[in-house]
C-alpha cells in the first residue's frame, strides 16, 4: 500500500540525517497518514489521508 494522501497527494520526503560529526546517512519521513471512513459522491469509502487535510475539513468523514 502505497505511502501517499489520497487528497492532497502528500508522500515521503528523504534527505539525510546530519550528525556533530557532519555524518549524513540517508533517511525518510512518511506522512501521518490514517485511515477514515469518508463521503464521497454520495457513497462512503475507506481511505488514507494526512492529518493536515483531517484538520483543515477537506474530508467529511463518514457517520
Amino acid at each position: 500500500m502505497s505511502q501517499k494522501c489520497e487528497i492532497c497527494g502528500k508522500k515521503p520526503e528523504v534527505g539525510n540525517l546530519v550528525s556533530h560529526a557532519n555524518n549524513k546517512t540517508k533517511t525518510r519521513w512518511l506522512p501521518n497518514l490514517q485511515r477514515v471512513k469518508v463521503v464521497q459522491n454520495n457513497s462512503v469509502k475507506r481511505i488514507r489521508v494526512c492529518t493536515r487535510c483531517l484538520k483543515s475539513g477537506k474530508v467529511k468523514k463518514a457517520v
